[in-house]
């Protein structure tokens, strides 16, 4: 008889341990299943975010690029070309297929351009253009340079990309004329006019006041902005 209350009892833990088994399989299967239907979840919003951006970026260059212009007339950002198995001399001429990213008139859609092999980033300074700025001192000796950010020519092809950054020297004007400053320094100096001008306003102020410094102040000063020593005092250059 106590054998018999044994095995009844090994059944139970058997049959418990089976039920507890399955509870953990069904509980592992719905994770998998939540799992899976997230990452469908977001893959479909991946794939819409890609739909939604290219469809802004069709329209972007539908409204940018010309569309009665034959097709090897167009430019960046209207073409692309293939430069990625590119394999050139740094200065050599040669040809690349190009092709238009929008509608264009004539029945080919890819044409050959002829480009120099180099980057971007060393075109001449006339193929590019860069944002000027003027929080700089453009009469410091030595010379001072900046770091903007440039772009090249819609019409040049050019290796990398077509932003970049580079060091340009500090040269930007502000509007004042250096013959004006001379003629107010010759004629009205001895009351600070030239020191008014190119926004030297406490000089300006102690030179009025002091009648150009009995004139000694007003001949320094003739002679300082002829040889352009004197300038604007937000450091830009003469026009």
């Amino acid at each position: 008889m106590r054998v018999f209350h044994l095995r009844i009892r090994d059944i139970f833990l058997l049959l418990f341990a089976f039920i507890a088994n399955n509870f953990h399989f069904v509980r592992m299967a719905n994770n998998n299943m939540d799992i899976s239907t997230k990452d469908l979840n977001i893959k479909n919003q991946n794939i819409g975010n890609s739909s939604s951006t290219y469809k802004n970026q069709s329209e972007e260059l539908g409204a940018r690029c010309p569309s009665n212009l034959q097709c090897h007339k167009l430019t960046y950002p209207c073409i692309t070309c293939n430069l990625t198995n590119t394999k050139c001399i740094y200065g050599q001429m040669m040809n690349v297929t190009c092709s238009a990213l929008v509608p264009c008139l004539g029945s080919n859609r890819e044409f050959v351009r002829e480009m120099m092999c180099r980057y971007c980033y060393q075109t001449e300074h006339w193929e590019h253009r860069c944002i000027q700025k003027a929080m700089c001192d453009s009469v410091k000796s030595p010379r001072s340079y900046y770091k903007t950010n440039c772009t090249v020519l819609p019409d040049v092809i050019c290796l990398g990309k077509r932003d970049f950054a580079k060091r340009i020297l500090c040269n930007w004007t502000g509007g004042a004329r250096w013959g004006t400053a001379l003629m107010l320094s010759l004629v009205l100096g001895g009351f600070g006019a030239d020191r008014f001008y190119l926004g030297h306003w406490q000089e300006g102020i102690g030179k009025l006041f002091s009648f150009g410094g009995l004139g000694v102040w007003t001949l320094l000063d003739v002679v300082l902005i002829s040889i352009h020593h004197l300038g604007p005092a937000d450091g830009s250059l003469y026009i």
